[in-house]
């Protein structure tokens, strides 16, 4: 089976953030042990800023991300050198991949992606991918390691994700602040009311949280990937999700599965901000297969450039799309509602391409 198994900061550093190698060298034997059962296993890995923090002297996480960047910088190599020790002990090779969000949305950069971790497993190599922290503040930010492990599962044909954290798994409410809170087994389908169960960032070795979690298991739900999202320091964690025993909270994977583009655009990248279309704009983009045209727009809210993410909404405030729109917030408003035989010279009709549009799954 191919596999990702995502490793968050906190379960690999101690809570002064010292690299914990107690629980790193836990985690590199259950690794060790899958690809011995024949599994083909790629590591998604968190903990540079975490591991670079005690090499500057830093006694906590500092706010800027400059510094975060440069943090995390240092502390990258650190941490792959330990990881590669520790491997290494066992007659196993790691190789290091430094994506970002946007190498999933670039045909030519994914398919060379792609290419670049069937060789690595071909070769036998656990690929250990992590967010390019030293450019990419998204990471730093908002923990999109989850997310990018979701989309490299989604890369590389993977059955199974593996989101490993410092709690059981989720919860009906946040176990931290309310003891009656009891651990959700099985989610068949993400929906509102279960995003809104959970909360923001669970340590401040780290920065995903649950809610990044649960984002990431959706992308793989909607990839037709299973997904697992339980703590690091079970014994057998890992070879207990590979067999589908009872671990941590399991997202099954759904019945139907977007395209790799269609899935970044949905779930991975941020949206600046909304379009409020009519009713017949609504219907026709429901249909499938069709672009916004600007004669369907009625409101622009917020301010956003050309290209950006936006989501977009009907009259009665319900976000039902979400797209790449070809024009910035101020343009747009001016062309808003004009029918494309009266749009000025040069300017597109369409406001976001079928191609950069997804009609979001209920």
């Amino acid at each position: 089976m191919r596999f990702v198994v995502k490793i968050g900061s906190s379960s690999i550093t101690s809570a002064t953030g010292e690299i914990d190698d107690a629980a790193l060298r836990k985690l590199c034997s259950e690794i060790v042990a899958a690809r011995h059962d024949g599994h083909a296993v790629v590591v998604v890995l968190s903990g540079a800023i975490a591991a670079g923090l005690p090499a500057l002297g830093y006694t906590e996480r500092p706010k800027d991300i400059g510094t975060l960047q440069a943090i995390a910088a240092v502390g990258q190599p650190r941490l792959m050198e330990r990881l590669n020790a520790i491997l290494g002990a066992d007659g196993v090779v790691a190789g290091q991949v430094l994506l970002t969000p946007y190498d999933f949305v670039h045909r030519t950069q994914y398919l060379h992606a792609r290419e670049t971790f069937d060789r690595l497993l071909d070769l036998g190599v656990i690929p250990i991918v992590n967010e390019n922290d030293t450019v990419a503040d998204d990471e730093i930010r908002y923990g999109d390691n989850d997310r990018i492990a979701a989309l490299v599962a989604n890369l590389i044909g993977a059955e199974l994700l593996v989101l490993l954290t410092d709690t059981a798994g989720l919860f009906t409410a946040d176990p931290r602040l309310d003891v009656g809170a009891s651990l959700i087994e099985e989610i068949t389908i993400v929906d509102a009311a279960l995003d809104a169960v959970v909360g923001g960032a669970g340590s401040d070795r780290g920065s995903g949280g649950m809610a990044s979690k649960l984002a990431a298991a959706k992308i793989a739900s909607w990839s037709g990937v299973r997904a697992v999202i339980a703590a690091a320091d079970q014994t057998d964690v890992v070879k207990r999700a590979l067999a589908g025993d009872p671990v941590g909270t399991v997202v099954q994977p759904h019945s139907l599965r977007l395209a790799s583009r269609k899935l970044w655009i949905a779930f991975a990248v941020g949206a600046s901000g909304r379009i409020v279309v009519d009713d017949g704009a609504r219907d026709a983009l429901a249909a499938g297969g069709r672009s916004l045209l600007v004669a369907g727009v009625r409101e622009v809210e917020g301010e956003f450039e050309q290209n950006a993410a936006v989501e977009v909404i009907a009259g009665d405030g319900c976000v039902f799309a979400k797209g790449l729109v070809r024009y910035g917030a101020a343009a747009l408003r001016k062309v808003a509602g004009m029918q494309s035989a009266d749009l000025p010279d040069g300017s597109s009709p369409e406001a976001i391409h079928c191609d950069d549009l997804v009609v979001l799954p209920a």
